[in-house]
């Protein structure tokens, strides 16, 4: 299996922790993101790791893994820095896709290696428990997620109207099976770059959009659930919350922290 970690963003919300360093390596309890998402791929057996980065790319050299780079990082969205990793794609062999600032339990990532489907997603079905700490309406930031009964998704990354439509979380955590690394690299290959997609040019297109893309054309795109067991490093608020978390015992209600 062939990883990719998608770390070129300027972390603007994670200031002044980003001002010398990419988002990746901000550091949750004295460790960097990205050290703690390696230590659990490692544990998986992955180590064909590349990262992909741009801001302060110069910081990814010397983790041990092979580091490719996104030169139009200011400009573009994450499927564009996704693609800058296209070498690193071979047809027939598992991909593995991760934002680089999240965490996640090693049972997150078994899960969503279990599962066979040609796309696999993992999703948190107690989403609402985790951004409950994080903001005051926590409808206001989701976005849906709509699943039908093999547990397939069918709709994520629009605005919710209600809680109904958001049965679980995206995380930034993918799978793209071997026989389908092709057709992936192809469906975006194939997209026409002048349409608009959710108000973004074909540069800036969300992850979700592509996701949406690929649903829409016939993928399907199965759920591997959690039940919480991840963080997301967004903000300064977040990282201080989490913090404070940590320092009264109840991070680990969240999620489980290897020292």
């Amino acid at each position: 299996m062939r990883v990719i970690i998608l770390a070129a963003g300027q972390g603007t919300r994670l200031r002044p922790f980003t001002d010398d360093r990419p988002k990746c390596l901000v550091e949750l309890n004295g460790r960097p993101l990205l050290h703690r998402q390696l230590d659990i791929l490692r544990a998986a057996g992955l180590t064909e790791i590349a990262l992909v980065g741009g801001y302060r790319v110069d910081c990814l050299e010397g983790q041990g893994v092979k580091v490719l780079h996104n030169p139009r990082f200011a400009t573009t969205n994450m499927v564009s820095t996704l693609f800058c990793a296209q070498e690193w794609m071979v047809d027939g062999e598992d991909l593995l896709i991760a934002y680089g600032d999240i965490i996640y339990e090693l049972s997150v990532l078994e899960s969503l290696l279990d599962s066979d489907a040609p796309l696999a997603i993992s999703v948190d079905r107690e989403w609402r428990r985790f951004w409950e700490i994080r903001m005051e309406d926590p409808l206001s930031d989701a976005e849906t997620l709509k699943l039908n009964n093999d547990d397939c998704i069918t709709e994520l990354g629009k605005k919710p109207a209600d809680y109904s439509e958001v049965q679980g979380q995206y995380m930034g955590l993918i799978k793209v099976r071997g026989d389908y690394v092709k057709a992936f690299r192809a469906t975006w290959h194939d997209m026409d770059r002048s349409v608009l997609r959710d108000g973004k040019d074909f540069d800036n297109m969300y992850m979700t959009t592509f996701i949406q893309h690929l649903i829409d054309t016939g993928w399907k795109a199965r759920a591997a659930f959690t039940d919480n067991g991840w963080l997301e490093v967004d903000t300064v608020e977040d990282l201080n919350q989490y913090h404070d978390l940590f320092r009264g015992g109840r991070l680990d209600t969240f999620i489980r922290l290897k020292d």
